[in-house]
């Protein structure tokens, strides 16, 4: 019998993330001078936060390369920020062999078919709410919330929760 999203969120110890359409909402906002602008959820950036300040390992992965995102995701404690990716399932088999990390102890969050190849790999393949249907049918757990509203706090959170350390986080940090 397989395990319940919720058993699979124990052995979680990686969240694996892509940027347009699951950090952001996936539209662009295309400047005079052609730079490409992108929302983010300030609650992601929250939740992205405390992963990493609590131990998890947090990567991005994205096939696109705007370098705001890479500022505002090392602003967040993040190293592991892998842009302009062709391949993601090379760069996923090159992050995971370099921390020695089970492929079952990973959470990808997809949104589209660049994602598809990768997300058969890991132990939790998870989506927003508006993923494309072929993403929605492999992933385990389907945030109820839309790419770039906050889905990324969605599963970040679960996954705390359920291993008992969201809440003792934050009370770490008022003690």
């Amino acid at each position: 019998m397989s395990k319940s999203y919720k058993e699979l969120m124990n052995d979680i110890t990686t969240f694996i993330l892509d940027v347009d359409g699951v950090l952001t909402d996936g539209t662009i906002h295309v400047t005079q001078t052609g730079e490409m602008l992108r929302h983010m959820h300030i609650r992601d950036g929250y939740a992205m936060k405390a992963a990493v300040e609590n131990g998890y390992t947090v990567c991005i992965i994205s096939g696109g390369s705007n370098e705001g995102v890479r500022v505002r995701l090392r602003n967040l404690g993040i190293t592991d920020i892998h842009l302009g990716v062709p391949n993601k399932v090379e760069t996923f088999n090159e992050f995971i062999e370099l921390y020695n990390i089970k492929p079952e102890q990973v959470l990808y969050m997809g949104d589209d078919i660049p994602d598809f190849h990768v997300m058969k790999l890991v132990g939790l393949p998870t989506c927003p709410q508006n993923a494309v249907p072929e993403i929605k049918t492999i992933s385990k757990y389907i945030s109820h919330i839309n790419g770039g509203k906050g889905c990324v706090r969605d599963v970040i959170e679960q996954v705390m929760k359920v291993q008992g350390k969201w809440m003792e986080h934050f009370d770490a940090k008022f003690d």
